[in-house]
């Protein structure tokens, strides 16, 4: 018997590896990147440029760029409503907690899932109830998450939920009271790490020096640049850029890239705050 194809195949390359656009679109329903306003003096919400506003008479304001020096290894997700509705949620300081773990969750889910897709795959062939072949593809086995403690382990229970058995490592770092300079304190991977394409997470880039840290730790421990995808949030232009130029084989992957990064996240997801 024939084997059936799968019929929503991939065409052309992906669309998070074509080059994002720069600007806004209408209300054609085209893809829409970051917009962010100064604030207002009279009002709680942002108040966008006098000089851009949308056809629909709703002003916005200009579209965050990717900072030059940044190639192909910052990967971002694709832009719609939804993905902005939790964002404005997340960075919103009259966001309940309950509302603010609730929308960080789902976006650590889209996050991860995404990630997931940047893993290999092989095709195969399987057998359906009804006695058809079918052409698809198996997740490689060989992977590995890794959280970088604390605010990382809020985005671990959305990989269990993707990836059950999953094995996860940890790495604590922290800012030397003296020097500031980040500090590794603890660290515990599977020993067989240096044989794994590895999931780091850490949802919000800052500086990027908690991260280059993290991942000397696993160069260390036999981890190459190449297979280790960074899952993050939100990112500041400077932290992808010093993460890129430290380690330029690295894959970074965000919802968003912006200079004011939501720094309160780990205090507020973990009640702290």
């Amino acid at each position: 018997m024939e084997a059936m194809p799968c019929q929503n195949q991939r065409l052309g390359p992906r669309p998070q590896d074509e080059e994002p656009a720069t600007t806004a679109t209408g209300g054609g329903g085209g893809s829409r990147l970051i917009r962010f306003a100064e604030p207002s003096e009279d009002s709680g919400c942002p108040s966008p440029d006098s000089s851009s506003s949308s056809s629909n008479g709703v002003a916005a304001a200009a579209v965050t760029p990717i900072p030059a020096g940044i190639g192909p290894q910052l990967k971002l997700l694709p832009m719609n409503d939804q993905l902005r509705e939790l964002q404005t949620i997340i960075r919103d300081k009259k966001s309940s907690r309950g509302d603010f773990v609730f929308s960080a969750d789902r976006l650590i889910r889209l996050v991860v899932e995404e990630g997931l897709n940047q893993l290999p795959y092989t095709e195969c062939t399987v057998t359906t109830p009804t006695g058809h072949k079918y052409e698809g593809v198996r997740f490689e086995k060989g992977n590995c998450g890794v959280s970088i403690m604390r605010s990382g382990e809020a985005m671990e229970q959305g990989l269990r939920d993707c990836c059950r058995s999953i094995r996860i490592g940890k790495i604590l770092i922290q800012s030397d009271e003296e020097t500031q300079r980040a500090k590794v304190y603890y660290a515990k991977f599977p020993p067989d790490i240096y044989r794994r394409k590895v999931l780091l997470m850490y949802p919000i880039l800052s500086t990027g020096n908690t991260v280059i840290e993290a991942v000397k730790v696993l160069v260390e421990h036999g981890v190459q640049p190449s297979v280790i995808i960074l899952l993050s949030l939100f990112s500041t232009p400077h932290g992808a850029k010093s993460i890129i130029q430290e380690f330029p084989e690295i894959t970074i992957l965000t919802t968003e890239v912006h200079p004011v990064a939501p720094t309160h996240f780990g205090q507020k997801y973990f009640g702290t705050d």
